[in-house]
């Protein structure tokens, strides 16, 4: 939020300039029992009054039996109320986790279990959309290293479930669809499903913890880590080599990124600024080619960082491993006439939404799990959202249970490619991707265009 306001300072300034002082005098006015003349209150009155049932007749009339959408979201102050109900009911549903998710198993069981040592990883990636990927077509080298292995399964057709942080990493997280979201406060997630399979398990992050669901399933990790203050992402590999080096049996890493996370300039080292020049500037149009050439270099760093994750892996030839990168949702910088920019909007676009994912397996994961390796290459091009995240981590490691959706696995034979795909909009309420969630005809051309169906 710093980074953010760092930039719109002006802005900030002027509404305290302009508001404050009228604030002011107001209370000196109430304190000093200031009134108009009742003349004038009476003519302010009939004037509100008239605006009042002017304004009624209108957002009757005007919006096509949508009044109470209408007032949901564009009218003061039902909006403000709606949401800060919405923003309380949800903290007290997190407040309460643990209560409400105490009892519940997964009731897991390993199908096949084997006697070799296993590694999976989980990176979610942060803010990374596919549009500025290489290997989806972007006229930058944005993944040098990763465009010349001929080992990595891209999936070009993921979807987010939200635009949003702090609703899309809880729901990675979780066996929940996007359509039963009340449900995630009452199921532990993915790291509790490894435990129950007989896996260590890490949460490693380079965020700090926010009291928000992330948090609370990550603390289901047997070593819940967090960076003392924010690093380049390259520090998450480095914790996972050393706990690597320990002896344990079979492990789970979810690392969660800072990816591509405004500011961009603050996401890589220096070296990795190959797309110049790459100053922190101040959020307008006029600065997008600064703010395009940062975000590209953080998704060079990126490209780097599953590099190192998977040679890491890949140079223990005795370890059975696999690894699952996927973000969490996507960004705008200022691609269109309206001039978006960041994400979280209520209307979402192309950018915000078509997101990276990609699978690795070692040599001796598709010596042991053949099947499953080849069908994730099968299953690289079908129309998925990162609601596969959970199921395919789970299937890639064969376990089994209740909960574990195979049809939208990945590395599944049963994925079902005919299934509609699931937004969560601000209302936590499931959307079909392929209905009205505000995408214009300039933004469904992006999704045409890119390959992603609809």
């Amino acid at each position: 939020a710093t980074e953010l306001l760092d930039n719109i300072y002006p802005a900030v300034i002027f509404v305290v300039v302009v508001y404050l002082p009228l604030l002011l005098l107001a209370a000196l006015h109430i304190r000093k029992r200031i009134e108009l003349k009742r003349s004038v209150r009476r003519k302010m009155c009939a004037i509100g009054s008239i605006s009042l049932v002017v304004g009624c007749i209108v957002l009757i009339f005007g919006c096509r039996g949508n009044v109470w959408r209408v007032l949901r979201d564009e009218v003061f102050p039902v909006n403000v109320s709606y949401n800060l109900a919405l923003a309380i009911i949800e903290t007290h549903r997190i407040n309460h986790y643990e209560e409400t998710s105490a009892d519940f198993l997964y009731h897991a069981k390993r199908q096949p279990a084997t006697n070799t040592r296993e590694v999976y990883v989980l990176v979610i990636g942060e803010a990374s959309r596919a549009a500025n990927w290489q290997l989806y077509g972007y006229e930058r080298a944005t993944n040098p290293q990763l465009s010349q292995r001929d080992d990595i399964v891209l999936f070009r057709q993921i979807t987010t479930q939200s635009n949003t942080t702090h609703k899309s990493v809880p729901m990675i997280l979780s066996s929940v669809h996007t359509s039963q979201h009340r449900e995630l406060y009452r199921r532990s997630g993915l790291l509790t499903l490894f435990n129950e399979s007989g896996f260590t398990t890490y949460f490693i992050s380079n965020q700090q913890p926010q009291g928000a669901m992330i948090d609370k399933l990550a603390n289901d990790a047997n070593y819940t880590i967090y960076l003392s203050a924010p690093h380049y992402d390259g520090e998450l590999v480095k914790i996972m080599q050393k706990a690597l080096a320990e002896d344990s049996q079979k492990i789970l890493f979810v690392l969660h990124t800072y990816g591509s996370h405004y500011s961009y300039r603050q996401r890589y080292p220096h070296e990795f600024a190959a797309f110049l020049p790459d100053d922190d500037v101040a959020v307008e149009k006029a600065n997008v080619d600064k703010i395009r050439n940062a975000y590209d270099n953080s998704i060079l760093y990126t490209d780097y960082v599953l590099n190192e994750i998977i040679s890491t892996l890949a140079s223990h030839h005795d370890i059975c491993s696999a690894m699952l990168y996927c973000a969490d949702h996507g960004e705008d910088l200022f691609d269109t006439a309206e001039g978006r920019f960041l994400h979280a909007s209520p209307t979402v676009t192309y950018y915000q939404l078509h997101v990276a994912s990609l699978a690795w397996f070692s040599d001796r994961y598709k010596m042991l799990f053949k099947e499953k390796a080849e069908t994730a290459r099968y299953n690289a091009n079908v129309p998925a959202t990162t609601y596969s995240v959970f199921h395919t981590v789970a299937d890639m490691a064969s376990i089994a249970s209740p909960y574990i959706d195979f049809e939208a696995s990945l590395v599944s034979f049963d994925f079902d490619y005919t299934s509609a795909r699931y937004y969560l909009d601000d209302h936590n309420q499931a959307i079909p991707l392929n209905e009205n969630i505000g995408i214009d005809s300039t933004q469904r051309k992006l999704f045409e265009l890119y390959g992603v169906e609809l």
